[in-house]
């Protein structure tokens, strides 16, 4: 992780954003717009994310102004926490460093009919049996393998590809963003390499700050929303964050060594070289989407797969069907993704190719993308954080259509680097201090624990607050981790 501060102006809009003028640099298209307390600004200040922030506000065709969520860090290109629309008629680009490695990393959140006191007789053997059928760590592959063909399919039509093998149920899709499908697939355009690495992969929870969490609701903030999507205190979640493993991080390095001289070839003068893009009607950058919307669709299955065998590791220590569990699918969120979008700028609506890297989509009431079930109350937003502390389900609201791009925050947001955590934890065990929370935890490794430990991540609370003061997204329910499953 960067060190360097940021040096350049940060002006007080209201108590929950700040703007980086587009005067700050010449080329900048746009103003920045960072949304975060003064208590989060302090080490918002000190990491150069904000100078991301910036830099991103360059890229053709941006409208409105580039974005920031109280989550930001250092990324690649595109700070984590970043959002930027831009416009194909305005000459806008398509970038992955506005999407990330992990294309279309993301969140899943399932309910269950269970209390808490259900399942604490059961927690330990139920982490261990997780920890046991899940596939977890770096490159590791799992029980579902496909052949070249039904990867090809897949890819095209995510996870209601899964329906006919018993792996998916109409209302899991349903309550997919996006139905789990990105059109406009290509899977031709897949690399050897990529398919490969993704041949094993799909339905593994890979490393880093991925998880599976057994969660319980703690508290709960708005009843009508709650009732709707069927929380209350003290039921049993399972929350997923997980991603394209393998194949979206070689698509993705595929396209930057592809794109390294486009912005020279379209004369496109950028900050940093990467913020590689090309503009989204050219020929590399419809190659781009048709890859990345294939990794995308990839790893929706991938978390359909993985919530399918958490149903059966509930079912087995259990010992009931997830069916009489009630183990439905709340919803499944992406955040790290560039997609279409139907957005109104300077009272004209217009179709825009919105980027979030380490960002929510925050849609609010009656907005048509949503299932019927949730249009009275907007769509769930659902916000992980440590593994100490909570995560959290929101909805979002019109606030987040005028001024974000319909986007609000993924997660905690890392304060420490994976080394500096590491060097922290030295001498210390972070499964036996999680233990002593009532956290059971479980990972490959000491080191994936230190890595991933509460003390590297801001507090999610104040990150959901300045989300919730600045009207993106609503308070519905807070969940507490009960245990946790990592690489």
């Amino acid at each position: 992780m960067q060190t360097q501060a940021f040096r350049g102006p940060l002006e007080k809009v209201n108590d929950y954003c700040w703007r980086i003028p587009k005067s700050y640099k010449a080329g900048m298209r746009v103003d920045g717009m960072i949304f975060a307390s003064e208590q989060l600004m302090k080490s918002i200040r000190n990491d150069p994310a904000a100078e991301q922030v910036a830099n991103v506000a360059f890229l053709p065709g941006i409208q409105g102004a580039s974005l920031a969520m109280p989550d930001i860090h250092w990324g690649y290109g595109f700070p984590i926490g970043g959002v930027c629309a831009t416009d194909p008629r305005d000459g806008g680009v398509i970038s992955p460093g506005g999407v990330g490695y992990d294309i279309n990393c993301g969140v899943r959140l399932v309910r269950t009919n269970l209390h808490r006191l259900d399942v604490l007789p059961h927690l330990d053997q139920l982490i261990e049996q997780l920890f046991e059928n899940v596939p977890t760590g770096v490159g590791r592959g799992g029980r579902f393998t496909f052949n070249p063909d039904q990867l090809q399919s897949l890819m095209d039509s995510g996870p209601a590809g899964l329906i006919g093998r018993g792996l998916a149920t109409e209302r899991d899709i349903a309550f997919t963003e996006a139905h789990g499908r990105l059109h406009g697939a290509r899977p031709d355009l897949v690399s050897e390499r990529a398919l490969l690495r993704g041949r094993d992969q799909c339905g593994s929870l890979g490393a880093g700050n991925h998880f599976l969490e057994v969660q319980v609701v703690d508290q709960i903030f708005d009843r009508q929303a709650a009732e709707i999507i069927g929380l209350r205190e003290d039921l049993v979640c399972v929350m997923i964050h997980s991603g394209s493993r393998g194949l979206g991080y070689q698509v993705c390095d595929d396209a930057l060594r592809k794109l390294r001289d486009a912005p020279k070839q379209y004369g496109i003068d950028l900050p940093d070289r990467q913020l590689v893009c090309a503009p989204i009607e050219s020929p590399l950058g419809r190659e781009y989407l048709g890859s990345m919307r294939a990794a995308a669709n990839y790893a929706w299955c991938n978390r359909q797969l993985l919530m399918w065998q958490a149903r059966e590791v509930f079912e087995t220590v259990l010992g009931r069907p997830w069916q009489a569990l009630d183990m439905q699918l709340v919803y499944d969120v992406a955040h790290n993704i560039a997609k279409p979008e139907e957005h109104e700028i300077g009272g004209e609506t217009k179709q825009l190719w919105v980027h979030r890297k380490g960002a929510t989509r925050a849609f609010p009431p009656h907005h048509p993308e949503l299932p019927d079930e949730y249009s009275e109350i907007g769509q769930p937003v659902l916000i992980p954080g440590d593994m100490g502390r909570a995560s959290w389900v929101l909805v979002g609201q019109p606030n987040a259509m005028r001024n974000t791009f319909g986007s609000a925050c993924h997660g905690a947001g890392r304060v420490l680097s994976r080394h500096a955590a590491v060097r922290q934890s030295k001498g210390r065990r972070i499964d036996e201090e999680l233990r002593e929370q009532g956290v059971v935890a479980k990972a490959r490794s000491w080191k994936g624990l230190a890595e991933e430990q509460p003390d590297a991540y801001k507090d999610v609370d104040l990150v959901v607050e300045v989300v919730h003061q600045a009207g993106l997204a609503k308070k519905v329910a807070r969940m507490k981790p009960m245990g946790v499953i990592k690489g």
